[in-house]
């Protein structure tokens, strides 16, 4: 008996060892594909061979950006290979995708090109994704045999609950839309009809889904998966109406053209080849054309704009400047220059221009109806240029070109077959622009008898050729004006497939005369998914080792892009002393820039908490310093109280590199009572260093958190890194060339808290890594920390600020506010897994005087609350220097347009002066 009950023991102990192991073997697999997914989209994925993520970023329209085709890149990541998972053994798993090598193309200057490693996106339809991992334990249960039929049977009852909820209605309901409406060609006036109307109808929705609101009643049944996902994500009414009423025209065969006659007496496509020879300009040119220069213009960079703008001024030609909409702060900028020369002028409308969308086609097309009626100005060439554009060979040279080629027109096609160019570019799928986002809302067909043709959006079209897409009435012109009104990128695509099929067609020269720095690489980053239901790329800025492909004398170029001062400002200079020479020796502000980051007349509804709170603490510094290094004893002259809001910010480099803050400030003297105007320039202190300087660990060049991460320049937007206890930092290493390594990266909280661990593999050829951690929220206030470790050796350690707030929706902040943002996470949880024990394992031990003071302060409010800030921000940041901006009574304040970091100090290479004797600023 005894012998018998062996092997049934030990049979029992295999059994319960298997089942055990195969329990850690699925749960390690759940929790490495969960942590796959914890953050949806694109805000975990791996760059440079690491980690990454993708913060939402929305700078106006990048024009030059091009369309890849699909719904979410969702897609694309399910296909990328994580052959550098890594699992952390005692705290969470972590996963990191690696994207397939790719041959880098910089001599490309095709705008529409598709990279190789998009070629497989699936194009289908744009919709919530399935959560497969759901199923996963359910799956692993049943045999092999029948989880297809369970997976099918799952999947279509969870379509149709998804459906269902999208439109707040019960299984068996549809939306339908009923009534007469007028028959609309343009969004425009589609906008036009809703915001006439005065009457409300309301679809009720279950509790757990929003209800779907319309302007007028319905009039048709809304099926189609894109529009259901459209409207459920629309936030007007004026919105999901437009999208309701396009989508039942487009359902009824009302709104898409069938067949467009074709104009072009020519078979195939018009080729035309241009030379040039630099020398060419030293011959006097007989008749020389004159320019319109159209400047689509957005953002902040005023300054980068108006030196643009000076090296390509001349009094013979003539600028047309539109600034976005939303660009307020720009637009008084431009209108103030404009004014100073009679050439130049502004558009008295505005659009918001928003990437991908109908919005620019039409801005153009405003833009030439306008330059035409203007009677006074009589231009041969139209040019679209944006801020980031810069010449690379000189307006003699320009004239010298076109005046030659007066009756070509120039622009880039995309030199792949059409049908591959369509699918792409998502010519096939319908799109309508509101909200300042481009909704898909389903398939279209190509409108028969024409070639469709596309590119890049940056063009030179002839005088000629302007008019005719402008005032003509024929088939081509009108249909194909009603069929890009629904179309992504229409700028992109328009002109030239109007050009191609026109009486014009023999004009056409396939070169925009353009450089763009396309880096597929890091441009293809499907970037733009916030504010377009589809993938694009993105060019990237140029830098000084660049410089050399301005000089190529392959094919013509007159201009480049793109170029962004807050990444480099030296490549513009070099070209700009390659073209006009260099400054006088001497020249003050050549290597500086200042950038806006706040206007007082934009309010302060335009900065966020976080900002608010920390620029006010900045100017309490400037006020201190003011009081510590210009005060003499038994005087008050320099002595100051702040007073109000802060009236500016700028962004402040030198030499290419980030300096802090420059804050303009309210404050009153305490000797006299009177109110000054000063500027404090505040400079971020050194927060990376290395732990273990003795350690063999050298790859490691550099450590950064932030938000805003920029995947294509390697850059935080968030300059300066301001954070507040709602954001979600990511955190960036930088390394060298070496051996494969994997590194432990720790997240401490101010009080010691452990708020997240986890392992990166680091490739030999490896830039860049970035990753956000899905912590919970509210982060809490005061200095953290992040660790870097090889081998479980500290080798580097970060230090990032997360301020407390003292403002809440630009109000002090109220008491009851203050569990909301200052608590921290419930019960200390950043995660859900808890990584207390590796508290005495990196020797991080948790006191309790922290944890009381940490309590303490988060229920402060008032001044307490500001001193506390104050404090925490004294010990990040410093105070440089301090001046005035008029007069002051601190005799020995010096005077902010004499300093050199001031923005008011001068800035010749931006400023723009008188017109010189041969007809430039420049």
């Amino acid at each position: 008996m005894v012998t018998a009950s062996i092997p049934r023991r030990l049979a029992r102990r295999s059994r319960t060892a298997i089942v055990a192991a195969l329990t850690v073997l699925l749960i390690q697999t759940l929790i490495v594909w969960n942590f796959s997914n914890l953050d949806s989209g694109d805000e975990q994925r791996a760059g440079g061979g690491g980690s990454s993520s993708r913060e939402k970023r929305d700078r106006g329209s990048d024009k030059d950006d091009l369309g890849l085709g699909h719904e979410q890149q969702e897609q694309q990541h399910r296909r990328e290979p994580a052959p550098g998972a890594q699992q952390h053994s005692q705290a969470m798993n972590g996963y990191f995708s690696h994207r397939p090598k790719e041959k880098q193309r910089t001599d490309s200057n095709n705008e529409n090109s598709v990279p190789k490693d998009f070629e497989n996106i699936d194009n289908s339809n744009f919709a919530p994704r399935t959560q497969r991992h759901k199923y996963q334990t359910e799956l692993m249960k049943k045999p092999v045999s029948k989880q297809k039929e369970h997976i099918k049977r799952k999947l279509a009852l969870e379509a149709k609950v998804k459906e269902n909820s999208l439109l707040g209605k019960t299984s068996n309901e549809v939306l339908h839309y009923v009534g007469n409406t007028s028959k609309n060609t343009s969004n425009s006036n589609l906008k036009d009809s809703y915001k006439s109307s005065k009457s409300h109808h309301t679809k009720k929705s279950g509790s757990s889904s929003p209800e779907i609101k319309y302007e007028l009643p319905p009039k048709c049944e809304i099926t189609g998966k894109e529009a259901i996902s459209a409207l459920s994500r629309a936030k007007s009414k004026q919105c999901r109406q437009e999208i309701a009423e396009v989508y039942c025209q487009h359902k009824q065969g009302k709104l898409m053209p069938e067949k467009v006659t074709r104009l072009c007496p020519l078979e195939g496509k018009s080729s035309n080849n241009v030379q040039w020879d630099d020398d060419s300009v030293e011959y006097p040119t007989v008749n020389p054309v004159r320019i319109a220069f159209v400047l689509v213009v957005h953002g902040r960079a005023s300054r980068q704009l108006q030196r643009m703008f000076k090296a390509i001024y001349h009094k013979d030609h003539y600028y047309f400047i539109h600034c976005d909409k939303r660009s307020h702060y720009l637009h008084r900028q431009v209108l103030q220059f404009a004014s100073q020369y009679p050439n130049v002028r502004v558009t008295s409308w505005r659009m918001s221009t928003i990437w991908g969308g109908a919005s620019l086609l039409s801005t153009y097309l405003q833009s030439m109806r306008d330059l035409l009626e203007m009677s006074d100005w009589s231009w041969d060439f139209f040019i679209n240029l944006s801020a980031a554009d810069y010449p690379v060979r000189t307006n003699d040279q320009l004239v010298a070109f076109l005046s030659r080629y007066r009756n070509m027109n120039f622009l880039k096609s995309h030199g792949r077959d059409n049908a591959r160019f369509i699918r792409k570019q998502g010519l096939d799928r319908l799109f309508l622009e509101c909200d300042t986002h481009m909704w898909r809302l389903g398939d279209r067909k190509i409108p028969e008898g024409i070639n469709v043709d596309g590119g890049s959006d940056w063009f030179l079209l002839n005088r000629k050729f302007v008019e005719y897409v402008t005032f003509s009435n024929d088939d081509l012109v009108t249909k194909m004006k009603q069929f890009y009104s629904y179309t992504l990128l229409p700028a992109e695509s328009f002109f030239h497939t109007v050009l191609e099929n026109s009486p014009y067609c023999d004009t056409m020269v396939d070169n925009n005369l353009r450089i763009t720095n396309w880096n597929r690489k890091l441009g293809c980053k499907c970037q733009y998914k916030h504010i377009v239901d589809w993938c694009g790329c993105s060019p990237n800025d140029f830098k000084p080792s660049d410089f050399h492909r301005f000089q190529q004398t392959s094919r013509p170029t007159f201009f480049a892009r793109k170029f962004e001062a807050v990444v480099n400002q030296e490549i513009i200079g070099q070209l700009d002393y390659y073209l006009y020479g260099n400054y006088p020796s001497g020249t003050p502000g050549l290597r500086s820039y200042w950038e806006n980051l706040y206007d007082e007349p934009d309010g302060i509804h335009s900065i966020s908490d976080v900002m608010l709170t920390m620029f006010h603490a900045f100017s309490h510094m400037g006020l201190k310093r003011a009081e510590s290094s210009l005060h003499t004893d038994g005087e008050n002259t320099c002595r100051y109280y702040p007073m109000g809001h802060p009236v500016s910010v700028h962004l402040y480099f030198l030499a290419d590199r980030f300096q802090g803050f420059l804050i303009k400030h309210h404050a009153t003297n305490l000797a006299v009572s009177k109110l000054e105007t000063l500027e404090t320039w505040v400079m971020p202190k050194k927060v990376f260093k290395i732990a273990n300087p003795t350690s063999d660990f050298g790859r490691l060049q550099f450590s950064e958190v932030g938000t805003e991460w920029d995947a294509k320049e390697r850059i935080f937007r968030n300059f300066g890194g301001l954070m507040g206890p709602m954001d979600e930092p990511i955190a960036m290493q930088k390394w060298g060339k070496g051996p494969n390594i994997t590194v432990t990266v720790v997240w401490i909280d101010p009080i010691n808290v452990i708020a997240a661990t986890y392992d990166i593999l680091i490739e030999s050829t490896a830039e860049y890594t970035h990753y956000k951690p899905p912590l919970n929220l509210p982060l809490r206030p005061g200095v953290w920390t992040i660790r870097i470790l090889h081998h479980w050796v500290p080798v580097a350690e970060t230090k990032f600020l997360i301020t407390p707030l003292t403002f809440s929706n630009r109000q002090p902040i109220k008491q009851e506010e203050l569990a909301k943002f200052h608590g921290g996470p419930p019960k200390n949880a950043y995660m859900e897994q808890s990584f207390q024990g590796l508290n005495p394992v990196l020797n991080i031990p948790v006191n309790t005087a922290q944890v009381e003071e940490a309590r303490k302060n988060a229920a402060l409010v008032g001044a307490k609350l500001e001193n506390l800030v104050d404090s925490l921000t004294s010990s990040m940041w410093s105070a440089v220097d301090i001046c005035t901006t008029g007069p002051s009574s601190c005799p020995v304040m010096q005077s902010c347009a004499q300093t050199a970091w001031s923005s008011l100090s001068p800035d010749p290479k931006s400023e723009l002066g008188l017109v010189k004797h041969d007809g430039r600023l420049r």
